[in-house]
């Protein structure tokens, strides 16, 4: 049974929540300087990733909704399979800058999509 597109879009919004709540508080310093942290925002920028190329191939009208929708699974698979030469500055650049753009425009899908 295929999951609801709309699934993948909630996978995007809990795991861009958690990136926010791991970062709460912290700088640039902070975070390179904390590993746990780190690989934990590391994994949920997977998690997105890899939810935006399933909803890609599931309904890639949706997914072209999503700016820079290819950009965010390029990242996933440097994040899986480069995992060596990941910038962790580029890390704390896309959770400070990118992340809230579309943690808005994913709200805003699911509230169109959960609407009668």
């Amino acid at each position: 049974m295929d999951r609801d597109v709309r699934a993948f879009l909630w996978d995007i919004a809990h795991a861009g929540e958690d990136v926010v709540a791991f970062t709460a508080g912290l700088d640039v310093e902070t975070f390179l300087e904390n590993r746990l942290v780190h690989a934990a925002v590391e994994r949920k920028f997977e998690i997105i990733g890899e939810a935006m190329s399933q909803l890609a191939k599931r309904d890639p009208a949706l997914a072209e909704r999503i700016p820079d929708f290819r950009r965010a699974i390029s990242f996933r698979n440097l994040l899986i399979h480069g995992y060596a030469t990941v910038d962790v500055y580029r890390v704390w650049y896309t959770v400070q800058e990118e992340l809230p753009k579309l943690r808005t425009v994913i709200a805003r899908l699911l509230a169109e999509l959960d609407s009668p």
